[in-house]
């Protein structure tokens, strides 16, 4: 866990450490197409979950550096893990690398192993003892961008000026998060069918973290869980009382299969959806996305019930948002983030729709959205509206 490594940034920005879990690629192994760790980076608020925050979905085709400095003090534990029900052949660890001040390396409870063995057991590279404040407020100021981690082409001499030249040309080779399609990177590629005797829910699996299904199966719910490709017609195989949008990676504009479909399903079922699936939603009737400087990524968001004024503690992992300016008149901006005043949450009550930007599975609070799921049940269901559940 010695080895020197880089993180390089596309603004030519370095900053030197140490690698953990896997050992970083060197420069002379750069290349368009090879496994390695680079991907946007993105900084995450939240002073612990970073097991969860490895594995979910919606992280895929991302760095993220925690600005909490000491990471790794309770291990890790596969139990813990938010990939949803994906093929074995797919990674479990949905990050590209990750960036800690430092790392802990001392005893863990029974059953659990250190984050350096959890990385290697994944094939994912960490880098530590990097300046986390100073990165944190680099990309708050100028946004979130491109990096690699990568270990100097000869380490006998250190890093280099051609290693630099050589990082920021391939930096340079790489696409931006805007305009990405990452979701047939996750979720499951087949039906997939979950038990239960309450209400049937068709769950479109653009990266579903596991904690939205365990949500909703401790309300009974009946669930089929589709691919992220499904059609109008598989839907209506199942016969579904609604339809549920997951989160998932990725811009959001260049959806058009599942924004068309969700347009298509308006007025037929109901319609709710949590983060990438509020996002498309909010395309599918009638307003744009737009990407954000930095996004919001942590445990600690404030975000506010317009309807009853109260303020509630979010888990937030999202770098698109849905543009109030594009809104049709008829919906309304049920929920708001307390900070910077983004949508959090849309509602329209006449086509039976509610959608969220935050996450209410995961625990912030830490119990202080739950709520949703129920409100999603009632929209479905056709039942109590989702603000008298909070009287």
């Amino acid at each position: 866990m010695q080895e020197k490594a880089y993180l390089v940034l596309e603004n030519g920005s370095v900053f030197p450490g140490r690698c953990f879990g896997v050992e970083a690629p060197g420069v002379s192994t750069l290349a368009v197409g090879s496994d390695i760790p680079f991907g946007e980076l993105v900084f995450n608020t939240g002073m612990s979950g970073y097991h969860e925050i490895l594995t979910d979905p919606s992280y895929t085709g991302q760095i993220v550096t925690m600005t909490y400095p000491h990471i790794g003090n309770y291990g890790c534990d596969d139990h813990w893990s938010e990939n949803g029900p994906e093929p074995s052949s797919r990674k479990d660890v949905k990050v590209s690398a990750l960036v800690v001040r430092e790392v802990y390396d001392g005893p863990l409870p029974h059953g659990r192993i250190s984050l350096d063995l959890y990385l290697k057991n994944n094939n994912i590279c960490g880098i530590t003892g990097i300046d986390t404040r100073k990165l944190t407020i680099m990309l708050r100021d100028n946004g979130s961008c491109n990096a690699v981690v990568v270990r100097p082409s000869d380490t006998g001499s250190g890093w280099t000026d051609s290693d630099h030249k050589a990082c920021l040309e391939y930096l340079k080779s790489l696409p931006s998060m805007e305009g990405q399609n990452l979701i047939a990177d996750v979720g499951v590629d087949e039906v997939v069918h979950f038990p239960g005797s309450g209400t049937h829910i068709a769950l479109l699996d653009c990266g579903i973290k596991a904690n939205i299904l365990r949500e909703l199966e401790s309300r009974s719910c009946r669930i089929s869980l589709l691919p992220s490709g499904a059609t109008i017609q598989d839907i209506e195989k199942v016969n579904p009382d609604g339809v549920f949008l997951s989160n998932g990676p990725g811009d959001p504009a260049v959806l058009e299969h599942q924004t068309s479909l969700v347009q298509n399903l308006l007025g037929k079922y109901p319609v709710v959806g949590i983060c990438l699936g509020h996002q498309i939603i909010g395309q599918a009737i009638g307003s744009q996305t737009y990407k954000m400087k930095f996004g919001h990524h942590g445990c600690n968001h404030p975000v506010r019930d317009e309807k009853t004024g109260r303020v509630f503690v979010t888990s937030q992992n999202h770098g698109f948002a849905v543009n109030e300016k594009t809104l049709p008149k008829d919906v309304t901006v049920r929920f708001r983030n307390a900070n910077d005043g983004s949508i959090e949450g849309l509602e329209w009550k006449e086509k039976k729709l509610l959608c969220v930007q935050f996450h209410p599975e995961a625990s912030p609070g830490p119990v202080d959205s739950s709520w949703i799921f129920d409100a999603f049940l009632d929209v479905i269901n056709n039942t109590a509206s989702p603000e008298e559940k909070v009287k």
